[in-house]
């Protein structure tokens, strides 16, 4: 810091609370990178195609401990977030050895439901590529499998990582 114990400058109101809004946003997105390995391709070479559901689940995992709430802390509670619907839109291959940034987000919470949306770039001469796009919608079960409300102490934590899409 600079001398007398300033740490930068005084802000307006305006543009600090535009800086704390970005700041906050970027909390809400989770940016995960995973190099492809030999047993993510097929016999042509590329990705295959269910292994994106996997970085799907890495994104997640990932946005959730960076929330505070690890999965590990969920299933503490005796609660599990099983998948129950998904999307995947796949626009490019991706090949052994590439590296991809899975791009996290959740985008909605429901009583007993969460969605998250993913995106997956892969950097291609300097530029950020999207290779593949989606969602997964997940149920809030209890140990027996039956669906249940989220309860209230996880519910705030989801809450305020809720980042609808745009």
């Amino acid at each position: 810091g600079r001398a007398g114990g300033n740490e930068g400058p005084l802000l307006l109101g305006g543009e600090k609370d535009r800086r704390e809004k970005a700041s906050q946003q970027k909390m809400k997105t989770n940016l995960t990178s995973y190099r492809v390995i030999y047993g993510d391709t097929d016999q042509m070479g590329v990705a295959y195609y269910a292994n994106y559901l996997k970085w799907f689940e890495i994104g997640r995992t990932e946005l959730l401990r960076q929330i505070r709430i690890p999965y590990t802390a969920i299933e503490e509670r005796g609660l599990r977030f099983p998948v129950i619907e998904v999307s995947c839109r796949y626009f490019r291959p991706s090949r052994y050895d590439d590296v991809i940034t899975i791009e996290t987000t959740l985008t909605s919470l429901g009583r007993a439901t969460l969605t998250f949306s993913y995106r997956l770039l892969r950097k291609e001469k300097g530029d950020e590529v999207l290779i593949a796009s989606g969602w997964t919608r997940h149920a809030c079960v209890d140990q027996m499998g039956e669906v249940t409300k989220i309860p209230p102490e996880v519910e705030d934590i989801l809450k305020a990582a809720v980042s609808p899409r745009e």
